[in-house]
C-alpha cells in the first residue's frame, strides 16, 4: 500500500507566537495519528521556483491515514492556533509504493 505524506513548505512567518503554539499542538496530533517527522526545519536549497524557507516533511503508512489525519480534530486545534501566522504550501501526496 503507498504511503502518505504532507509537505508543507512556510512562504512567510509573519507571527512567530502564532506558529510557536501550532508547533506545540500539531506534534502532538500527528504522533497521535501515526505521523512520522522525516523532516522539520532542516537545511533547504530552492531551485527554479522554490522558496529556500521552512520545510516540512512527514510520512503515514497510507494515503487515506494522512488524509485522516488532517481532518482529526486534535490538528484542527493545531491549525486553529496557527490561524493567519503564516503563509504555506501544504499538501497532502500519495507515496508510488
Amino acid at each position: 500500500m503507498p504511503k502518505g505524506y504532507w509537505v508543507s513548505v512556510y512562504r512567510n512567518i509573519s507571527d512567530p507566537e502564532k506558529l510557536a503554539a501550532y508547533n506545540k499542538l500539531a506534534p502532538l496530533a500527528v504522533k497521535a495519528a501515526g505521523g512520522r517527522v522525516l523532516t522539520r526545519g532542516s537545511r533547504v536549497v530552492a531551485h527554479e521556483a522554490g522558496i529556500a524557507e521552512r520545510t516540512v516533511l512527514i510520512e503515514f503508512d497510507s494515503f487515506e491515514q494522512a488524509v485522516a489525519a488532517h481532518e482529526s480534530e486534535a490538528y484542527q486545534e493545531a491549525l486553529a492556533a496557527l490561524s493567519d501566522g503564516v503563509e504555506r504550501d501544504f499538501r497532502i501526496v500519495e507515496g508510488i509504493d
